[in-house]
């Protein structure tokens, strides 16, 4: 039976899809997460600095094991192009077993040079 919470999806939006790209890459190389959906042309809109904007993004969704997040998050930081990026987290209840192994198989507990 699946314990709730090992697991966890990370939501993180980028400016383009080559920088989405490259951060998934990085991502999957790194074994901060099994699997990085790419979502295009997604609109935002956003008070910053005072202002209403709007503006077109990617969505990447990333699938990991809840103890990563942190781990995921200081990678996403060290890399991505805006000065505060959107990572935020939501923790699994349920879902596949086959799936959900093959997120703990593919994501490391052992820490890897960034």
């Amino acid at each position: 039976m699946y314990k709730s919470g090992l697991h966890s999806i990370a939501y993180v939006t980028a400016p383009s899809v080559d920088i989405a790209k490259n951060l998934a890459r990085g991502i999957i190389t790194q074994k901060l997460a099994a699997c990085v959906n790419i979502i295009p042309s997604i609109t935002s809109i956003y008070e910053w600095d005072d202002k209403i904007n709007e503006d077109s993004e990617i969505l990447m969704l990333i699938k990991t094991s809840t103890s990563k997040v942190d781990e995921l998050t200081q990678y996403i930081k060290s890399k991505h192009p805006y000065d505060v990026c959107e990572v935020i987290s939501t923790k699994i209840e349920n879902g596949n077993p086959a799936y959900l192994d093959w997120i703990s198989k593919s994501v490391s507990e052992n820490k890897l040079e960034h």
